[in-house]
């Protein structure tokens, strides 16, 4: 098995001035696609490519996922689908934050379609398709449960009364889960029996619920959508088991320094670690400037079991030393031979056994804000396995 890898023309870094190297795999990324698309009981599967592709970039994941046969993109802002719309010609996109007032030419520029949100949205679109003399596609939203977005289920059980509705294609209807993640959570399934209520009143309309977690549950909401978006860059959409999905992103960071720090000494902003004995500390060239979250910092004393930031160096795992600063992060390495590092290698930050889903826990937070938090000062290589 070998790897081809190139450092990605929308990267402004190069390799030789980056403090880190951020790695995505596009084969890897086609083939959770493709293992999702075969998990949903026959339905067509989209791909969710907001926040810049969950930080791996548009540009390259989008030709990816349509060579490996996605046709249908959902992104958050109208900017992300005019960018989805310039690698993906012949694509559907969907943009899930509504449609602005004013702005339903644009979506007629780039042939994109509008997740339609409350009646005032499906006025402003259904007067535009009026006036056009065009029924344009838009997808309808309705809120089973998440109390952010779309009609309330009263109001969707009412949409078939709306004459709007004449002046458009309704392309879609959909909703999204609120703890799909959680197979146990009672809400899952009243959510399921809400939107099934809601689409009896329209059951021409494709239907959409399943966001990734939600393609696994045991009531297999499949309808005739999903939406996987966390699992196709390797996270894990069943938190209770083994992860189905391969990893995507890969991170690693160049040690800048390496220097001893005596017993009782503090390392980082508001001396917040303490070294218990002499201790080894690598300083990495990178920072939460570049995405690394601060709350991974390590505030403690040496040799403590802390909830904390680690990496992996010459395949051990090593603790975080001290405050996560803007553009650094302090290491103790004091277990690896000093043979075996030096000024300018390289140590794991994401890969290995530190998953994003583990790096998330780290930090207190979850793999989702890890990835797309991903910074433009890396040097980003992307590759595939090929056999």
């Amino acid at each position: 098995m070998t790897r081809t890898e190139q450092t990605s023309a929308a990267s402004p870094v190069s390799q030789e001035a980056a403090g880190g190297f951020l790695h995505i795999d596009l084969a890897a990324l086609a083939s959770n696609w493709r293992t999702l698309r075969d998990s949903a009981g026959g339905a067509e599967a989209a791909a969710v490519v907001k926040a810049d592709a969950y930080g791996t970039g548009i540009e390259q994941a989008v030709p990816a996922l349509a060579k490996a046969g996605c046709r249908t993109f959902f992104v958050a802002h109208l900017s992300e689908a005019i960018r989805v719309r310039a690698v993906a010609a012949d694509a559907t996109i969907y943009v899930l934050n509504g449609l602005f007032p004013g702005t339903p030419s644009v979506y007629l520029q780039h042939d994109l379609r509008p997740v339609l949100g409350s009646f005032e949205e499906i006025e402003e679109w259904a007067a535009f398709c009026r006036a056009q003399g065009h029924k344009h596609a838009a997808a309808i939203h309705v809120d089973t449960g998440m109390n952010r977005l779309g009609l309330t289920v009263s109001e969707g059980l009412r949409l078939q009364d709306r004459t709007e509705l004449k002046d458009f294609e309704t392309a879609l209807l959909m909703s999204h889960f609120v703890s799909a993640e959680e197979s146990g959570n009672p809400i899952n399934l009243r959510q399921i029996e809400a939107f099934k209520a809601v689409r009896e009143t329209l059951p021409q309309v494709p239907a959409s619920l399943a966001n990734s977690s939600g393609i696994f549950l045991k009531e297999k909401p499949h309808f005739d959508l999903v939406r996987p978006g966390y699992a196709l860059y390797g996270g894990n959409p069943l938190p209770d088991q083994d992860n189905p999905m391969s990893p995507v992103v890969g991170l690693e960071a160049r040690i800048v320094q390496l220097r001893w720090v005596e017993e009782d000494d503090t390392v980082g902003y508001n001396a917040r670690w303490l070294a218990l004995g002499r201790r080894r500390i690598a300083t990495l060239s990178i920072g939460y400037a570049d995405g690394y979250p601060r709350s991974a910092s390590a505030r403690g004393k040496s040799g403590e079991e802390l909830l904390a930031g680690q990496v992996v160096v010459a395949g051990r795992l090593c603790p975080f030393a001290g405050n996560v600063s803007m553009d650094l992060i302090t290491v103790d390495v004091t277990d690896i031979p000093e043979k075996d590092l030096k000024r300018g290698d390289t140590v794991t930050v994401i890969g290995d056994t530190l998953t994003v889903d583990e790096v998330g826990r780290r930090a207190g937070t979850i793999g989702y804000e890890i990835l797309t938090n991903l910074g433009r000062r890396y040097a980003r290589i992307y590759g595939g396995r090929q056999g």
